[in-house]
């Protein structure tokens, strides 16, 4: 991502989670599509790959709610790449759930899990027949690795008492009581051992795409939620740092207060940081945390940015926002130790979507972070709307057609009123007839350094296509891709064509953001 050249890159990108690579039965994986994925964006001049938290989903398949804030989800693992690299025999994949029916138009998240968990059960009985190098390899990996112990004992205690939340574990280790804890890890070792595996392999053959797409000039830009998930590793084993009590019940919660959105807030329901605590660590947890995620990206996504600034917490017992009240975080002083710890440069986007106080620009800008403009936000006939194209002043921006929270922007343009379509088609090309491909120009004559596309919008695709719908738990996150196809390489054509004649290209994403 870093160059020493001062001149500051221009590029473009796609957002498709790798969960909606097509070519495998339940959900898509870190193997050969993910490969094709790459070099059809670099073949195309496309210089960077965005995607959503890596991180395992929740129950409703959201990987923003995860069980772990340092692990990779194990249904990304791919088992025909395990076959190639010598892990697993041929015979295995025939034998997995689901492995006759490759071609869901869907992502099925219990089949994934079902064949994920399938594999770590053979990896590990397939274990005492690998050599000793690989043996020590993983060790190796495995010592180097401050969290995965607390991941790997809470997905199985969580797997053995069949999904429920660790406060309702028995007290011993809901409390994490040192001598419970260690004769249950001796009664299931061979099940630890599984986890761990599978952590492994998923490390392995995600560094491999890393590598690939930095050879071939492909930036990847992660995504970070801010907030943890109550029913997670991270506060069932680190839970002074959060803001609950013993039982599991929430001292105080995340949310946003009444808006014009909601008479009522918003209630996310995980807890809120005890900050003092961290401060008292110097920020440890947290700069783990990030540091695991930029050793497998190049640009990171800090969702909900606006709460390092300040935040909104809810008492726990409430049930909704409304008795919420404000209280200042130390965003200036965890940002400034986490920029030491990168050499000076943090390759951040700050998430400043919403209502965002002038104290949160003057915090995103002392950092000199770009923020995100949204066009689908820009056309309600205010001339002085900040995500109308002429008003998005300045380079330090990424431009979004619609992000994966927004519906595609064919659906959006089919619950536009006529007055509102007329003034966007007075903006644009009269020959180009696709609503995404209009706010793709537009975005394209922007001074932001970088414009990205959802898949769906480039190739034209409605609501059917649409990946998350706030606020609803239903239908959610399992869009995905039947084939790479010439319809698909096409539009990737056509918009890498595009990006090269606003000058922004495939080289540009070296140094994208280098400040």
């Amino acid at each position: 991502m870093y160059c020493s050249s001062q001149e500051l890159g221009r590029s473009i990108g796609v957002l498709l989670h790798p969960s909606a690579l097509p070519l495998s039965p339940a959900f898509g994986s870190f193997g050969s599509p993910a490969r094709e994925w790459i070099k059809a964006l670099a073949i195309n001049g496309i210089g960077v790959w965005q995607f959503l938290p890596l991180a395992p989903c929740d129950s409703t398949g959201s990987p923003y709610s995860s069980p772990s804030s340092f692990a990779l989800n194990p249904c990304f693992l791919d088992a025909k790449d395990l076959v190639k690299d010598g892990f697993l025999s041929s015979s295995v994949i025939q034998d997995l759930p689901g492995s006759k029916h490759l071609h869901k138009i869907s992502v099925n998240f219990s089949l994934a899990q079902e064949r994920s968990e399938k594999l770590g059960q053979i990896l590990r009985e397939e274990w005492p027949n690998q050599a000793s190098d690989i043996h020590r390899d993983f060790n190796l990996w495995c010592q180097k690795q401050f969290w995965l112990e607390d991941h790997v004992v809470f997905m199985e205690i969580r797997r053995q008492f069949e999904g429920l939340p660790w406060w309702k574990w028995p007290k011993p280790l809901a409390l994490r009581n040192p001598i419970s804890l260690s004769c249950w890890k001796r009664e299931h070792k061979k099940s630890l051992l599984e986890h761990r595996l599978l952590q492994w392999h998923l490390d392995r053959q995600w560094n491999a795409l890393r590598k690939l797409a930095s050879e071939l000039g492909v930036l990847l830009f992660g995504d970070l939620p801010f907030y943890v998930s109550r029913d997670s590793a991270d506060v069932w084993s680190k839970r002074s740092l959060f803001s609950i009590l013993p039982s599991g019940e929430l001292e105080h919660q995340s949310g946003v207060p009444p808006d014009y959105f909601s008479a009522t807030g918003q209630l996310w329901g995980t807890p809120v940081y005890k900050w003092s605590q961290h401060r008292a660590t110097h920020f440890y947890w947290w700069r783990k945390r990030f540091s695991r995620h930029l050793q497998q990206v190049d640009l990171l996504r800090l969702d909900h940015f606006r709460a390092l600034e300040s935040y909104w917490a809810v008492p726990g017992n409430k049930t909704t926002a409304v008795d919420g009240f404000w209280k200042p975080s130390p965003g200036s002083d965890l940002l400034r130790l986490l920029r030491n710890d990168c050499g000076g440069t943090l390759p951040l986007v700050a998430e400043d979507l919403g209502v965002i106080t002038s104290e949160v620009e003057e915090l995103r800008d002392e950092f000199g972070l770009p923020g995100m403009k949204i066009l689908q936000f820009g056309f309600n006939g205010d001339a002085n709307n900040p995500y109308l194209p002429e008003n998005i002043q300045g380079n330090a921006w990424v431009v979004y057609t619609g992000t994966h929270d927004n519906p595609t922007t064919l659906g959006w343009w089919d619950s536009l009123d006529i007055e509102t379509k007329d003034r966007i088609n007075q903006r644009s090309t009269r020959s180009i007839d696709s609503p995404g491909w209009k706010l793709i120009e537009m975005g394209l004559k922007t001074d932001a350094r970088l414009v990205v596309a959802p898949l769906q919008d480039l190739l034209s695709l409605d609501n059917k296509a649409r990946f998350n719908t706030p606020g609803t738990i239903e239908n959610n996150w399992n869009w995905r891709l039947t084939t790479l196809d010439s319809h698909l390489l096409k539009a990737l054509k056509d918009y890498g064509e595009r990006g090269i004649l606003s000058g922004r290209s495939l080289e540009g994403a070296i140094g994208l953001f280098d400040s």
